[in-house]
């Protein structure tokens, strides 16, 4: 079974399925702007998501959020590209944080 690329959610199902044991949320912001605002999570801007990527490999869902969404999408494509991540959930906080503000 192929998994999609990742799936898209809100932010009520972001604060639903960040309970699950093993999940994580990666925001992809620069630091400035996760010190300024952020939602919990780890905070690994774009740029180092490739360098970096070994330390989501522990957790499962995987759930990527940023300002408006630009940067999370292409932060799950990157992460499926990946063969650790073929058989991990990877959600993508659609619209970003913004749409909750």
């Amino acid at each position: 079974m192929t998994h999609p690329a990742y799936t898209d959610i809100s932010l009520a199902e972001l604060e639903t399925l960040r309970q699950q044991a093993n999940a994580l949320v990666v925001d992809v912001r620069d630091d400035w702007e996760f010190d300024e605002f952020n939602l919990g999570g780890v905070n690994i801007p774009l740029a180092d998501i490739r360098a970096r990527r070994a330390e989501l490999v522990p957790y499962d869902p995987v759930i990527v959020l940023c300002t408006n969404g630009v940067r999370s999408r292409v932060a799950a494509k990157d992460l499926r590209r990946h063969p650790e991540f073929s058989e991990k959930t990877i959600y993508h906080l659609h619209g970003g944080i913004a749409e909750g503000e």
